[in-house]
C-alpha cells in the first residue's frame, strides 16, 4: 500500500516534477549558451634518462617518478612562462596550463586551455619548447663546470708529477720536507672543499619542498663530492709516503728505500692524472653529443569542439537538479502536511473505519435538483450513498440506528450534502426519514433544498405548534423525505438543543420516522457534543487534504466524553481525477472503471447487476458498525438490503 501510496504522490505533484524539469533545463541551457567557450589541447613528452657513467650525472640520482615531477614543477615556474609569452607574444599563465604523469611512466601530458582554438595549440608546444631549451642550457652550464674543474685538477697533478720527476734523484730532507709541505695544503684545500660540499649537501638535503633549480644543484654537489674523495685519498696515501721518506737515516730509512717511496708516489700521481684525462674526456664527448633527454613524442592539435561550456550536458544536469528540487519540495510540502488523506490515515490517526467514500459533486443550490442522488441516480456518486446506506444498517444490526447525526471537524466539509443525499436514498430504499437542520448558527438544508425556512425547528419549542405544521415534504423519486429546516435562528442554540423540549421533538419526530438524521454544525462549537448525547450514532465527515488530524482528533474526543456512539468515517469531496492518491481505493471504491455498468439503463444488463453490486460491496465495506470485520453472516444481510434497490 505505501508503494501505491508513493505512486499517487508522484501522479499528484507530476506538474511539479516537470516544471522543475523544465525551468531547469531551459536555465541550464540559456546560462550555458551564455557562457564564453573554453577549448583544450594537450601534448605529451617523454623524460628520458642519462646514462649514468664516471661523471655521475645527476639525472641517475633520481628515478623516474621525481624526474617526471621536477620536470612537471619546471613547466609552471615563471621563468618557462615568462619565455613563453615572449615567443608567443601574448600572456601566458599558470591557471592555463596543468601537467600530469601518465602512470608510472617517464611520459608527461600537458594541458592547456583557452578561449581560443589556435592558442591552446600554440601555448602547449611552446612551452614544451622552451621547456627543452631551458634543460639543453642547464645541461650545457653542467658540463662546463665539470669540464674545468677536471681541468684545474689535471694541472695541479701535472705540477706535482713533473716536480716529482725532476727532483726524484735529490733525496734530501729539505726536498722532501717541501713536497711534504705542497702535498699537505693541496689535502687540506681538499678537505676544506668536500667539507663545504658536506654541509651544502646537508642544507639541501633538509628542505622540505625544494624547488627543481634545488633539487639540481644538490645532484651537481654530490656529483663533485664523489670526484674529490678518491682524490683525496691519493693525496693522504702520498703524504703518507713522503713522511715515510722524509724520516732521518738513522730510524732506519736509507736512500733507497727513500728512492722507492718516492718512485710510489709518483706512480700514484700519475694514476690520478690518467684518471683525470679519462674523466675530461667523457664530459667533452657527452657535451658535444648534448642529447635532449625532454623529447615531445606527441604534438598538440587544435581541438574542434569546446570541452565548456556544453549546453547540453548542462541542460539536462540542470533538469536533473531542477527535478530533485521540485521532488524536495513535494515531499517537503507533503511531510509538513498534517491533513487526513488515506483510509489508512483514518484508521491510524482515529481509530475508526471508513464507511463511506463520496467523491466531489457538482449541485445546483436553491432547487430539489441539487439532490445529486435524483438527478443522477444511476452514477457512481449515487451507489456510493447507497453503500453508505448499505454500510450504516450494518452497524446498526446489534443497535439499530433510528437518530442519526451528521458532523465534521470544521466547515465545508460537506455535511449537509451527506444528510441530504442519504436521507434522500434511505427514503428510496423505503425508509421513512426525516432530516432535521439542527445548524441554529448557519443552516443551510433549506437553502440547498430551495424551501422555505419561515417556520422550523425553533418553531416547535412552543409548545402550540405542531411538527406535522412545520415539516416539509420533498419527492426523492420511489419515496418522500420529511424537512424540519431549522427555522428562526436563537440568541442560544446549545440550551435549546440541549433542553428536554429538544428531546420530546426528536421524539414525537421519530414516531413518524424510522430515521431521523440531524445535520449538525461543526464539532467546534457546544451544539454538536449537547446533540451527540441525544442520538443512536454519528458519522463524522472528512475532506481528505483539507481535514488536520489534530483537528479529527479533537473532535471525536469530544464525541467521546459526551458519550456517543461514533459509527465510522465518510471522506467526502473526494477528487474524482485523484481518487488513488486522496482515498487510496482506486480499486476498491466506485469510481474505478469496473463501476461504467450503472451508466446503462433498462435490463440490458439486469441479470448479472445484482452480483456486482454484491462483490463490490464487500469490497467497499470492510467493516461493520462495531469495527470489525465482516462475516458471512453480514455478508448474507448485505445481499439482502442491496437487492431492495
Amino acid at each position: 500500500m505505501e508503494l501505491k501510496r508513493y505512486f499517487a504522490l508522484a501522479r499528484r505533484w507530476l506538474w511539479l516534477g516537470i516544471l522543475g524539469l523544465a525551468l531547469g533545463a531551459a536555465a541550464g541551457y540559456f546560462f550555458s549558451a551564455s557562457q564564453t567557450p573554453i577549448y583544450q589541447a594537450s601534448t605529451r613528452f617523454v623524460i628520458l634518462r642519462a646514462a649514468q657513467g664516471s661523471t655521475a650525472d645527476y639525472y641517475s640520482y633520481l628515478d623516474s617518478r621525481q624526474l617526471a615531477q621536477t620536470y612537471i614543477q619546471l613547466l609552471t615556474t615563471d621563468k618557462v612562462l615568462r619565455a613563453a609569452s615572449e615567443e608567443l607574444g601574448y600572456a601566458v599563465n599558470a591557471k592555463q596550463a596543468s601537467a600530469q604523469q601518465v602512470g608510472d611512466t617517464q611520459f608527461v601530458q600537458l594541458t592547456v586551455t583557452d578561449a581560443d582554438p589556435q592558442r591552446t595549440v600554440d601555448i602547449a608546444n611552446v612551452l614544451v619548447s622552451v621547456l627543452i631549451a631551458q634543460n639543453e642550457e642547464l645541461q650545457s652550464v653542467r658540463y662546463n663546470a665539470s669540464e674545468k674543474n677536471l681541468q684545474d685538477q689535471i694541472t695541479q697533478v701535472q705540477s706535482q708529477i713533473s716536480t716529482l720527476q725532476t727532483r726524484i734523484n735529490e733525496i734530501s730532507a729539505a726536498t722532501v720536507q717541501d713536497q711534504l709541505t705542497q702535498v699537505q695544503a693541496q689535502i687540506e684545500k681538499l678537505q676544506e672543499q668536500v667539507a663545504a660540499l658536506q654541509n651544502d649537501i646537508a642544507v639541501l638535503q633538509k628542505l622540505r619542498y625544494p624547488t627543481a633549480e634545488q633539487q639540481a644543484e644538490l645532484i651537481d654537489k654530490q656529483a663533485q663530492l664523489a670526484q674529490l674523495q678518491p682524490l683525496l685519498a691519493l693525496y693522504q696515501q702520498v703524504y703518507t709516503n713522503l713522511v715515510v721518506l722524509g724520516q732521518p737515516v738513522d730510524q732506519g730509512v736509507n736512500t733507497s728505500a727513500g728512492l722507492n717511496q718516492l718512485q710510489t708516489t709518483l706512480n700514484l700521481y700519475q694514476n690520478i692524472y690518467v684518471s683525470l684525462l679519462n674523466n675530461l674526456e667523457q664530459v667533452r664527448l657527452a657535451k658535444a653529443q648534448n642529447t635532449p633527454n625532454v623529447v615531445q613524442v606527441e604534438p598538440a592539435v587544435a581541438p574542434t569542439l569546446p570541452i565548456s561550456p556544453r549546453p547540453l550536458q548542462t541542460s539536462a544536469l540542470a533538469g536533473a537538479v531542477g527535478l530533485m528540487l521540485a521532488a524536495g519540495i513535494a515531499f517537503l510540502i507533503e511531510y509538513l502536511d498534517d491533513t487526513l488523506k488515506t483510509m489508512e490515515d483514518v484508521e491510524q490517526a482515529l481509530g475508526l473505519p471508513v464507511v463511506g467514500y463520496i467523491a466531489q459533486i457538482q449541485y445546483e443550490p436553491g432547487s430539489e435538483e441539487s439532490l445529486y442522488v435524483i438527478r443522477q441516480p444511476r452514477s457512481p456518486v449515487s451507489e456510493a450513498f447507497r453503500l453508505l446506506r448499505a454500510n450504516l444498517e450494518f452497524a446498526g444490526v446489534d443497535r439499530p440506528i433510528r437518530r442519526l447525526l451528521v458532523t465534521s471537524a470544521a466547515p465545508g466539509d460537506g455535511k449537509t450534502t451527506i444528510s441530504a443525499n442519504l436521507a434522500a436514498i434511505a427514503a428510496q430504499g423505503g425508509k421513512r426519514v426525516t432530516l432535521i437542520d439542527t445548524d441554529l448558527r448557519r443552516p443551510r438544508i433549506h437553502r440547498f433544498l430551495g424551501l422555505s425556512n419561515k417556520l422550523g425547528l425553533t418553531d416547535l419549542f412552543r409548545s402550540d405548534v405542531a411538527v406535522n405544521l412545520v415539516a416539509q415534504k420533498i419527492d426523492v423519486q420511489t419515496g418522500t423525505t420529511a424537512v424540519l429546516t431549522s427555522g428562526s435562528l436563537p440568541p442560544n442554540p446549545a440550551e435549546l438543543l440541549g433542553s428536554a423540549r429538544m428531546e420530546q421533538i426528536l421524539q414525537e419526530v421519530g414516531r413518524d420516522a424510522d430515521l431521523v438524521i440531524l445535520d449538525s454544525p461543526p464539532a467546534i462549537v457546544a451544539d454538536v457534543q449537547v446533540l451527540a448525547a441525544k442520538v443512536d450514532a454519528v458519522i463524522l465527515v472528512i475532506h481528505p487534504g483539507h481535514t488536520h488530524v489534530d483537528s479529527a482528533r479533537a473532535t471525536l474526543e469530544m464525541l467521546n466524553r459526551a458519550g456517543a456512539r461514533v459509527v465510522g468515517v465518510v471522506l467526502n469531496r473526494i477528487p474524482r481525477d485523484r481518487a488513488d492518491y486522496y482515498g487510496g481505493y482506486r480499486h476498491y471504491s466506485p469510481y474505478h472503471s469496473g463501476y461504467r455498468y450503472y451508466a446503462y439503463s433498462g435490463e440490458e444488463r439486469g441479470n448479472g447487476k445484482h452480483s456486482r453490486i454484491n462483490r463490490l460491496t464487500r469490497k467497499l465495506m470492510p467493516f461493520n458498525g462495531n469495527g470489525r470485520r465482516k462475516t458471512e453472516a453480514d455478508a448474507a444481510a448485505e445481499e439482502d438490503s442491496v437487492l431492495k434497490l
